[in-house]
């Protein structure tokens, strides 16, 4: 398998990581805007021959990623940037006859007049837009496979298949015990990615009303969290598994909540208050004049790096899938969970517990695709493929994942 990774920060380097480890793959393109980096991420690995190559790429100009796509005989375009780009190589994939993966779906847009009752445009809408077009070129696009969304996803199916015989809710909980030496405010994963999913309005599905919003940061509720994470107070927001999951698992409710504490949501409402959450540009005053700014990425550019925090973190991220039904005429919880201790990644892959916890689900896909274990045509969520063979891998990478009945 050839593959076009796109996107050489955090969670691209540790795809390269992970990848080189495994023999299915037989070259990766690591391209990213800023040459450099992609050339870090090649020559920071073990020896590995001639499978990794670095190249400059802008994943916003379609034309030039389908040249490289059909140029470097790539099978598959893998999307590690953030979600503003999706749609850009989506298509661009999708021209090229290539299959493509991504972590995130295209973005949303809250609805104009309700937007806390209603959806606008909904996450990963652009995406099933073009579906009847990926299912006649008869090539994959395998949307949301990251952690969550992705592996999240598959816990689902996986509840669905094998442990209930009727789902009340599906509901994702992520939490952490994680700290940052040496910051007040260290986010572990992108920022720009962290508001835009937790100011945008949250989506909820039911069954009989199908898809709405609530306020930020509603119904809080405490998860008890294993391996020695402990209680975490979650809240809803918004993420990709509550529009994947109602189409491929019939559950009567759909929800997503992410362990952010107090203080870390009184800072993203201060910087909505202050307006530094827009994407708008506005003009700024530069050495050279004025200047056009994202206020979002002038805030994203005075916070560090995550991918480069593993060093100074502590701690533990859980992501996983509580799964509310019946089996065999009895009520039954479970929690179908995914932990990784920051310290075990740092010394086996160099990477920090959230970009790799990240990371390693999309090269396992890539290896389900490449053996044939998993395949398919359209634009597909994780929930539309067998969960078993993909969970049976991630065990064989040595990060296995568990299951606490609840209750």
């Amino acid at each position: 398998m050839r593959v076009l990774l796109v996107g050489a920060g955090g969670v691209g380097t540790a795809v390269t990581r992970i990848a080189a480890r495994r023999d299915f793959l037989t070259h990766m393109v690591v391209s990213d805007y800023d040459l450099a980096r992609a050339e870090a991420a090649v020559t920071a690995l073990p020896e590995t021959g001639d499978r990794f190559s670095a190249r400059r790429l802008d994943a916003s100009d379609e034309e030039a990623v389908r040249r490289m796509l059909v140029e470097e005989r790539c099978d598959v375009l893998l999307n590690a940037t953030d979600p503003r780009f999706v749609m850009f190589l989506f298509r661009a994939a999708l021209a090229a006859g290539a299959h493509y993966m991504d972590m995130a779906m295209s973005l949303s847009a809250p609805h104009a007049e309700n937007p806390y009752r209603e959806c606008g445009v909904k996450l990963g809408d652009g995406q099933f837009e073009l579906a009847d077009l990926w299912a006649d070129s008869g090539r994959l696009a395998l949307v949301g496979m990251g952690v969550e969304p992705g592996l999240s996803d598959v816990f689902a199916r996986y509840a669905a298949d094998e442990l209930f015989d009727e789902i009340e809710e599906v509901g994702v909980r992520d939490g952490a015990n994680l700290a940052v030496e040496g910051y007040d405010f260290a986010p572990s994963f992108s920022i720009w990615t962290t508001i835009e999913e937790c100011l945008n309005p949250p989506v909820v599905y039911e069954r009989d009303r199908g898809w709405f919003t609530t306020a930020p940061f509603s119904e809080p509720e405490v998860f008890d969290f294993p391996e020695g994470i402990g209680p975490v107070e979650c809240v809803n927001v918004e993420h990709e598994e509550v529009l994947l999951i109602p189409r491929w698992v019939d559950a009567h409710r759909v929800t997503f909540k992410y362990g952010l504490g107090d203080d870390f949501i009184a800072k993203l409402k201060t910087l909505h208050a202050l307006g530094l959450d827009s994407t708008a540009k506005v003009i700024v005053q530069g050495e050279g004049g004025p200047v056009r700014v994202s206020p979002r990425d002038v805030v994203a550019a005075c916070l560090p790096d995550p991918a480069t925090l593993g060093q100074r973190m502590t701690g533990k991220t859980c992501a996983g899938t509580w799964v509310k039904g019946v089996k065999d005429g009895a009520p039954r919880e479970v929690y179908l969970y995914h932990v990784v201790d920051n310290q075990w990644s740092m010394r086996e892959y160099g990477s920090q517990a959230v970009v790799w916890q990240t990371a390693v689900n999309p090269v396992v896909a890539l290896e389900l695709l490449a053996n044939g274990a998993w395949a398919g045509k359209g634009v597909l969520g994780p929930e539309a493929l067998p969960p078993r063979p993909f969970l049976d891998l991630l065990t064989a990478y040595g990060s296995p994942w568990g299951q606490r009945e609840q209750g």
